[in-house]
């Protein structure tokens, strides 16, 4: 009985913080793609980021383009994530691991987020290919920087575009070589 409570803890944990990172690294990836904002989408992401998000970036100013207080924003609540988790399991951690295993979780989200949009991608250009729908234009807009290249070194041949291919490869093998650094 008391695994089940320690599971249920660390579930309720990474769900909980575990989306709101992901909608704090999605306002920061499309920023940094100029996303269009009007998008009922990119709208709700504001939205839920607004109240913690402006008044830090009072305090944190952005640097060269890049939204600092959404990163910072995001790699706080992973750190937060990441000690609750380790206390429910009741294992004792170094705060400096702590710090340094954040970076590496966050990494890995974000190269989730590219995977899931890519593989989205994929799916909706099977299924209904060149149909408009809010989402798909950001996830358009969110995987075109990292799609661009790989369709240069893969171009489509025979109407096939296989540089998703190319792009889940190395995905993987980062999302796989992130835990040899981070820990």
């Amino acid at each position: 009985m008391d695994n089940f409570f320690v599971n249920a803890g660390s579930y309720l944990i990474s769900t909980i913080f575990g989306l709101y990172i992901i909608i704090v690294l999605l306002r920061f990836l499309l920023q940094a793609v100029r996303a269009d904002f009007y998008n009922p989408l990119s709208q709700f992401i504001v939205k839920a980021t607004a109240p913690v998000l402006n008044p830090l970036r009072r305090i944190i100013p952005g640097l060269f383009g890049i939204d600092i207080a959404s990163i910072l924003l995001a790699y706080c609540l992973q750190y937060i994530e990441n000690i609750l988790l380790f206390a429910v399991r009741g294992i004792s951690v170094n705060p400096i691991f702590l710090l340094w295993h954040s970076i590496g979780s966050l990494l890995t989200l974000v190269l989730y987020i590219y995977f899931f949009a890519i593989l989205v991608q994929v799916i909706i250009s099977w299924v209904s290919p060149g149909t408009y729908n809010p989402a798909t234009a950001l996830i358009h807009h969110i995987t075109e920087p990292v799609m661009r290249p790989a369709r240069k070194l893969l171009p489509p041949f025979s109407g096939f575009d296989l540089s998703p291919i190319l792009v889940f490869v190395a995905l993987n093998i980062l999302i796989m070589f992130i835990p040899v650094i981070f820990g």
